[in-house]
């Protein structure tokens, strides 16, 4: 017959916590402490605090009066960025935990101050599975510049393809004939056509360098220039002072940024050194992943939070979900994107690991691996501000791999093809089969 034991809990993860729900202009604040009467029961106090500095700097004092030192509160939007940081300054030692990591169970009262309650049982007992990636005050402030560079590119470009659909709807097909529909050759013949030039030769003769060389296919896709009405010019005009506009933005974004990231230059380096990086990728990645590699033990740790280890989710012998470990940082995705794919077009050990999985899975998935390659690099190298990226050639994989699945993937090429293949192995200097 079994007995039933008498066993001691674990001792709190945390005695004294404060946890907030944060809202757009208030704050819901839990409290749990030890309680004076019984040392083996807790006492518990919840308040509505503002999420002005006046209230957050009040929200303060309450805490040194209980003798509270943590703080927890939810990754939900953007508002819990005033009291985290306004605490921050204050000395408190604040953590954001995932929302879906902390979410309360089904079947009890959903309001703000049950959220704050539990959210502070749930830290006290460590039951949280770990904070949200809260990078420094230096990588924050370059981060807001390098994510407001980015989304002004992203607008730039936008503006640039209103700017190409104008155009066709004036039956000018410039865009067929110039790979850079804003480079110098076509922004000139642009503004000849706003300046009220029509004729196809004139405009074709704007052309420089080696666009002469196509002066006749200018011509012909000039020839549509009587179709360009004044209500054309008129729209072109504001769409290409944007442009210019914005690029300017761009630029003082850019100046700005080299200021700040002067004392992360080497960390720069390093990542530049990755194929396909660029210094403006360096920059954007540093921006958000940090240059401190100890918030993430291992590159798996660093890969996992920017979502790019796909995970396979199956029940009753059904996938589920696209495959996909879930929403990761859109900026780290944004940039590993354009450097995949640019480095997938060069003959480095990443450009064959690009070929040799678009080939058999496509693009997309390449994508996604070459990508955690670039994430395990990047650790790496930011763990050791000594280390430089080292290339390890085209040939990485075909050198590495056995023979026999060499022997046997040619096989298979030229099975495809229709051919039977028979092996005889060389006496000398050749690998048998």
């Amino acid at each position: 017959m079994d007995v039933v034991q008498e066993v001691e809990d674990e001792p709190l993860h945390v005695e004294r916590v404060a946890a907030l729900d944060v809202g757009k202009g208030m704050v819901e604040v839990c409290i749990r402490v030890p309680s004076d009467r019984d040392r083996q029961r807790r006492a518990q106090e919840v308040r509505t605090f503002g999420t002005t500095k006046k209230e957050i700097v009040a929200l303060a004092d309450w805490l040194r009066c209980w003798g509270v030192n943590t703080v927890v509160m939810e990754s939900t939007g953007d508002y819990w960025k005033a009291p985290f940081f306004r605490l921050e300054a204050e000395g408190f030692a604040c953590e954001l935990l995932d929302a879906k990591q902390v979410k309360a169970l089904p079947g009890r009262p959903k309001t703000d101050r049950c959220d704050a309650v539990w959210l502070a049982k749930v830290t006290e007992r460590g039951m949280g599975v770990g904070s949200c990636f809260v990078p420094s005050e230096e990588i924050r402030r370059l981060r807001t510049l390098t994510r407001y560079r980015r989304h002004l590119i992203e607008e730039r470009s936008r503006e640039k393809q209103r700017s190409e659909k104008l155009l066709e709807d004036a039956m000018i097909k410039l865009s067929v004939v110039v790979s850079d529909l804003h480079g110098v050759s076509a922004r000139d013949i642009m503004e000849a056509l706003i300046g009220g030039q029509r004729d196809p030769k004139a405009l074709a003769q704007l052309a420089r360098g080696k666009m002469r060389n196509k002066i006749l296919a200018l011509e012909e896709a000039l020839d549509g220039a009587d179709t360009f009405t004044g209500h054309h010019a008129f729209v072109l005009r504001m769409m290409l002072d944007n442009i210019d506009h914005i690029t300017a933005q761009i630029n003082g974004l850019t100046s700005r940024i080299e200021e700040l990231i002067a004392p992360f230059e080497r960390q720069v380096v390093q990542l530049d050194g990755i194929p396909g990086m660029g210094r403006i990728a360096a920059q954007d990645l540093l921006a958000e992943i940090g240059a401190d590699m100890s918030v993430f033990r291992t590159a798996g740790h660093l890969v996992s939070w920017c979502k790019f280890c796909p995970q396979v989710k199956q029940s009753a012998g059904k996938r589920k979900g696209r495959n996909s470990k879930g929403r990761g940082n859109r900026y780290v995705a944004g940039v590993l994107g354009e450097v995949t794919v640019s480095a997938g077009r060069s003959k480095t050990r990443i450009g064959a690991r690009y070929r040799r999985i678009a080939r058999r899975r496509g693009k997309p998935k390449a994508q996604v691996a070459c990508g955690n390659t670039i994430l395990s690099i990047a650790h790496t190298l930011l763990s050791d501000p000594a280390l430089d990226y080292e290339e390890l050639g085209v040939d990485y994989y075909d050198t590495r791999v056995h023979h026999k699945r060499q022997i046997s993937s040619h096989i298979r090429g030229l099975q495809r093809l229709g051919y039977r293949v028979t092996l005889e192995p060389l006496d000398t200097g050749g690998a048998a089969a």
